[in-house]
C-alpha cells in the first residue's frame, strides 16, 4: 500500500514538470502581434496600446527641436526712473494735547461731540465756577478795604509832613505815620495780586482748545469731580493738518540723504492700496543719532493732509525720492530670471527664436526692473513661459489675459480655472 502511494506521487510530479515545459515552449513561440497588444484572434488590447502611446508622448515632448512654445512677451522701454528708498512709516499727529483741569470742581458741561473737529480757542469744558467766583469777590472786597486804609494813611502823611516842618510834631511821629502808610500800600499790592489770581483761577473753569485739531474719546463725563493735581486727562486733541509720518532707513543712505537735502527739498510719497493717488510730502527731520541696536536712522516727513487721508497710528508705505535716473532701460520684473550664470532674460529675435541674454539688474520697484547692462531699448523679452525655453527655441507670441497683466493673483486664478477645466475634460474622456 505504501509503495502504491509513492508511485502516485511520483507520477504527479513528472506530469506537472511535463506540463510546465509545454507551457514554456508555447510562450516562446507566441506571435509578435500578441506581445504588441493583440489577442490570438487579432483584436487590439486597448489598455497596453494607450499606455505605450502615453509613455512615448511624455518622453519626447520637450526633446523635439521643432516644437513651438507659446509665450507672453513685453518690450523693453527707456524712461526716467526715480531713485527711491522705500520703507514702512507710521503716521503721527503734528501735535498732541492732553486736556487736564487746573482747578478742582465738578464738570458742568462738555461743549463738543466725540470725534469733532475743533478750532483754536473753542470752548470745550465748563467746570462749576461758583466757588471761584466767591473767592474772587472776597479778594476784591479785601482790596477795597485796604485801599480805603491806604488813602487815609496817605492823607495822614501829608498832614504830618506840614506839621513836622512847623515843628508841631516830632520827626519820630511823622516817620511812624509814613511807615504805616507804606505798609498799607504793600497790603493793597498784595490784595491786587490776590484778585488777579482769583480771576485766573476762575478762568480755569472754562477750558478752551489750544490748537486746531480733532478731539478723541471723552475720558471724563459731565458731573464728575476733577482735581487740579490729578494726572488723568479729560480729553486728547490731535492736530491732523499738517501731519507727520515717521520712518527709518538703513544708515548707509544717511550721507546721500544729507547731501540731497542740502541741495533742496526731498519729496516723500505715501502710497495707498487699490491704486489710489499717493500723498506727496517733504522730508522735514533727520534724527541726531543712529539707532545702534538696529543700524537705522529715524526720519520724519511732513504732509499737508488737507483731505485727511493720513491718520495717526496708521502704517503706510513710504518712498523717499533721492534723484531721477534718466534714460533707464526698464522691463517687467517677471521677465528677469535666474540662470546658472546669474540673472538673465529671454530675448525674442526677429525669426521668433530665443536668445538667452545675461543682464545686470539695478533697482526693482512697482513690478519693474532697471537693466543697467545687457539689454537695449525696444527689444522683446519673454514674460511667461521661460521654463520651456532654451537657446534657439522657437516661440509663438500670445496675448496676455487681463488677469495676467494686472496681478499675480489673477494669473493664479486663471491657472486654477484652466486646471479645473482640464480635470473636467479628463473625467469626460474617461466616462466616454
Amino acid at each position: 500500500m505504501r509503495r502504491s502511494l509513492w508511485l502516485v506521487a511520483l507520477f504527479i510530479v513528472v506530469g506537472g514538470f511535463a506540463g510546465f515545459q509545454q507551457y514554456s515552449s508555447w510562450s516562446l513561440n507566441k506571435p509578435e502581434e500578441d506581445v504588441a497588444g493583440k489577442s490570438e484572434d487579432g483584436a487590439r488590447n486597448p489598455g497596453q496600446g494607450s499606455a505605450g502611446a502615453q509613455l512615448q508622448g511624455r518622453g519626447g515632448g520637450r526633446s523635439r527641436g521643432g516644437d513651438v512654445v507659446p509665450v507672453t512677451v513685453a518690450t523693453s522701454i527707456e524712461k526716467n526712473v526715480p531713485v527711491q528708498i522705500r520703507a514702512v512709516g507710521n503716521v503721527e499727529p503734528y501735535s498732541t494735547v492732553s486736556i487736564k483741569s487746573q482747578v478742582t470742581g465738578v464738570i458742568m458741561q462738555a461743549h463738543f461731540k466725540e470725534g469733532q473737529d475743533v478750532k483754536k480757542n473753542q470752548l470745550l469744558f465748563t467746570i462749576d465756577p461758583r466757588p471761584l467766583e466767591a473767592a474772587l469777590k472776597q479778594a476784591e472786597a479785601n482790596l477795597a478795604r485796604d485801599m480805603a486804609q491806604l488813602n487815609n494813611s496817605r492823607e495822614q502823611v501829608k498832614r504830618y509832613a506840614e506839621l513836622v516842618e512847623k515843628q508841631y510834631v516830632s520827626r519820630e511821629q511823622y516817620d511812624q505815620i509814613k511807615t504805616t502808610a507804606d505798609a498799607t500800600e504793600a497790603v493793597v499790592a498784595s490784595d491786587k495780586a490776590a484778585v488777579e489770581n482769583a480771576r485766573v483761577q476762575l478762568s480755569y473753569c472754562y477750558i478752551y482748545s489750544p490748537v486746531n485739531g480733532r478731539v478723541g474719546t471723552l475720558l471724563v463725563n459731565e458731573g464728575n469731580l476733577v482735581r487740579s493735581n490729578d494726572g488723568t486727562p479729560l480729553l486728547i486733541i490731535n492736530q491732523l493738518v499738517p501731519i507727520y509720518v515717521t520712518f527709518s532707513v538703513p544708515e548707509q543712505y544717511l550721507s546721500d540723504i544729507k547731501r540731497r537735502l542740502a541741495e533742496g527739498k526731498l519729496n516723500v510719497d505715501a502710497s495707498f492700496p487699490a491704486g489710489e493717488q499717493p500723498e506727496r510730502g517733504n522730508l522735514a527731520f533727520i534724527d541726531n543719532a543712529v539707532d545702534r541696536t538696529t543700524g537705522t536712522i529715524k526720519l520724519k516727513a511732513e504732509f499737508n493732509n488737507s483731505a485727511l487721508r493720513l491718520w495717526p497710528g496708521q502704517f503706510i508705505n513710504i518712498a523717499l525720492t533721492l534723484s531721477t535716473q534718466a534714460g533707464a532701460v526698464v522691463v517687467p520684473s517677471d521677465a528677469v530670471q535666474v540662470g546658472p550664470d546669474g540673472q538673465q532674460v529671454f530675448v525674442v529675435k526677429e525669426n521668433k527664436t530665443i536668445d538667452v541674454r545675461p543682464v545686470t539688474v539695478g533697482q526693482s520697484q512697482n513690478g519693474e526692473s532697471i537693466i543697467t547692462k545687457g539689454l537695449s531699448p525696444g527689444e522683446t523679452v519673454v514674460r511667461e513661459g521661460q521654463f520651456l525655453l532654451g537657446p534657439g527655441s522657437r516661440v509663438e507670441i500670445k496675448q496676455a489675459t487681463a488677469a495676467q497683466s494686472t496681478s499675480g493673483e489673477g494669473s493664479g486664478e486663471g491657472r486654477k480655472g484652466r486646471g479645473e477645466r482640464g480635470k473636467a475634460k479628463a473625467v469626460e474622456q474617461g466616462a466616454s
